[in-house]
């Protein structure tokens, strides 16, 4: 991220939270090198989306409940969870999804609700 985004943060201060630290410490690696707990870390923290985005839609196409550290789909609730502004940064992530997640047949009960805001505010983009 540092490379594409052309900041390289400074190393995090002494006594920084294992969050700071784990942020600093992947957003210097390629993103092409980013697995699933990266990209649910790096995303859910807002950074790098127009980048990210689009790689974790592909990571979720080989695998829709890609796991991080957390549960079974937690990359996928992360995605699915961001805002207007950041799919609007990235309309084909947007509609990739959109049609990966509007075919999934045996989505969780615990991530419905997701997919369907997610459809519904993708939709609402597409109409832009």
């Amino acid at each position: 991220m540092e490379e594409i985004e052309g900041d390289r943060l400074p190393d995090p201060p002494a006594g920084a939270t294992r969050l700071t630290a784990t942020v600093h410490a992947v957003r210097r690696r390629p993103v092409s090198a980013l697995g699933p707990e990266d990209l649910r870390l790096l995303i859910r923290q807002n950074i790098g989306l127009p980048h990210l985005l689009p790689r974790a839609v592909d990571v979720l196409r080989a695998d829709p409940l890609a796991e991080g550290d957390l549960y079974e789909g937690d990359l996928l609730s992360t995605v699915l969870t961001r805002d207007r502004a950041a799919w609007a940064g990235a309309p084909q992530a947007a509609r990739a999804l959109r049609l990966f997640v509007a075919a999934m047949d045996d989505v969780p009960p615990d991530l419905q609700g997701e997919v369907d805001d997610f459809l519904a505010l993708s939709a609402r983009l597409a109409r832009l």
